[in-house]
């Protein structure tokens, strides 16, 4: 079905475009939900499991395998839609399910040890937590990397250091340690 034509140029050239074909949604909106819900839900608690978090950054090969994964779930996720309304409502339900995940954490905290990562100690005393390093396949080298980042130069100078649930690494120093926490209050452990 033709709906509307597009004269391209005084040559002759005529594109015919079938508006209802970009319009009109051609997959029943419940299935694109029901879809996009699954895969977000699946693929979020995978990348939580095998990726955990990372000295502070973003390795190449990690968004690598990200990409690769967005592709893969594409046609699980979508099916074979063409339609523009099909695309958009696949994107709302991604992003509702981040919303709801990061709401629900914030809400409720047997949730939130489900969903963000706890601070993980690397350093007491100076002292490497080599167990714990392990635990996240952090090495020596990157942890040194991080440490030289935030000035510190010698691994006896560090009182604690963690890493967050962000993948930041977070030091305070031997000297540092006496200064107050600006949380009201509250310790950092």
């Amino acid at each position: 079905m033709v709906v509307g034509r597009f004269n391209g140029g005084g040559a002759g050239n005529r594109f015919a475009m079938d508006w209802s074909s970009v319009f009109v949604p051609d997959t029943p909106l419940l299935e694109i939900f029901i879809r996009g819900t699954v895969m977000y839900l699946v693929i979020y608690f995978l990348l939580r499991l095998v990726f955990k978090r990372q000295a502070g950054t973003t390795a190449i090969t990690d968004l690598l395998v990200i990409v690769l994964l967005a592709d893969a779930a594409q046609n699980g996720m979508a099916g074979d839609y063409k339609a523009v309304p099909d695309g958009l409502l696949l994107v709302s339900v991604i992003v509702f399910w981040a919303l709801v995940l990061d709401a629900a954490a914030w809400r409720f905290p047997k949730v939130e040890k489900i969903v963000k990562p706890r601070p993980l100690l690397l350093i007491r005393n100076g002292r490497l937590m080599r167990e714990n390093m392990a635990r996240e396949l952090l090495t020596e080298l990157e942890l040194f990397s991080q440490l030289r980042e935030q000035g510190v130069t010698r691994l006896a100078d560090v009182w604690r250091a963690q890493m967050e649930p962000d993948g930041r690494l977070s030091v305070i120093t031997q000297s540092g340690r006496g200064k107050r926490p600006h949380n009201r209050g509250e310790r950092v452990t």
